[in-house]
């Protein structure tokens, strides 16, 4: 077989799109914030816990975002923080936004009338 047929691999200097940092996950969003608001309000897992009516080990999967919570135990854990629910998702929201950068369009865009 000839050398000179031989085509040497590159690799690409910059990473295909699809190779982005993909977003987190929404779980993992919510449980980033739900533990950050228990943290600034210097309370334990064991005291939210309690007050919203789960498990000390339910709510530290929740926090670390490997338990997607029901609709009630995510309100159940925002009452325990003195949050209401439009607080948590803005706070979610604001998250999510400051990771994915300005706001791209790269597929079809459809709006309702």
């Amino acid at each position: 077989m000839a050398q000179e047929n031989v085509v040497p691999l590159r690799r690409p200097t910059t990473p295909p799109p699809s190779a982005a940092t993909p977003e987190p996950l929404w779980r993992e969003a919510v449980g980033r914030e739900l533990r950050q608001v228990r943290q600034d309000q210097a309370r334990t897992l064991a005291d939210v816990a309690q007050r919203a009516g789960v498990s000390v080990q339910y709510l530290s999967e929740v926090e670390r975002g490997l338990k997607e919570p029901s609709s009630e135990i995510v309100g159940a854990v925002t009452g325990a923080l003195g949050l209401r629910l439009v607080d948590l998702t803005a706070r979610v929201t604001r998250s999510l936004a400051s990771l994915a950068g300005p706001a791209r369009h790269d597929g079809p865009v459809c709006l309702a009338a």
